[in-house]
């Protein structure tokens, strides 16, 4: 039997040497279902992918929203995702590269999102998670915060987070922390 893979591999080095090519690199399995959640993406207007590191690394890429309704509108917030080997059965590492004045993004743009954390199961795509982020946008939520500050805000006077977030957006101070412009 180990004779029997041996010939097998002596076979296929000789088909690669005889085509003159270097080894065609195998995909894991999470880079073969990320490539067919790429592929199957239904984004809303307001949301692009791009890849920065070029069309061969699949598995880092980013993603940017720009919201058409609520606090938001018209701010672009751009996120960084990187998808590990085991993905779908890991949730991908999504980070905002954006500074932004939100509940559920702290400033160092960890995201408080249920379904990149214990909600996670792996019948959940790269669309789910995009419309997820769109949707924090859209229904900033003050009950589960990594921002204490901007959810008590959002709590307990709207105008005043809706003041603060514009003044972030446009470039500004929000009490000690600065927000470069993102509109």
């Amino acid at each position: 039997m180990i004779r029997l893979f041996k010939v097998k591999e002596k076979q296929r080095e000789l088909a690669e040497n005889a085509n003159g090519g270097s080894p065609i690199k195998k995909q894991s399995a999470g880079e073969l279902r990320l490539h067919k959640d790429i592929s199957e993406l239904n984004l809303p207007k307001s949301c692009s992918i791009s890849f920065p590191n070029g069309k061969d690394d699949l598995m880092n890429f980013e993603v940017s929203i720009r919201p058409d309704e609520g606090y938001y509108l018209g701010g672009t917030f751009l996120f960084s995702f990187q998808v590990s080997p085991i993905y779908p059965h890991e949730a991908p590492k999504v980070k905002c590269k954006t500074k932004v004045y939100h509940p559920n993004i702290d400033l160092e743009g960890n995201v408080c999102l249920n379904i990149l954390r214990e909600d996670w199961k792996p019948v959940l795509n790269i669309n789910t998670v995009i419309y997820g982020l769109y949707h924090l946008f859209t229904e900033p939520n003050y009950e589960d915060p990594l921002n204490h500050d901007a959810a008590a805000v959002l709590r307990d006077n709207p105008k005043m987070f809706e003041s603060n977030v514009k003044r972030a957006m446009y470039g500004g101070y929000v009490g000690q922390t600065y927000f470069p412009r993102c509109m």
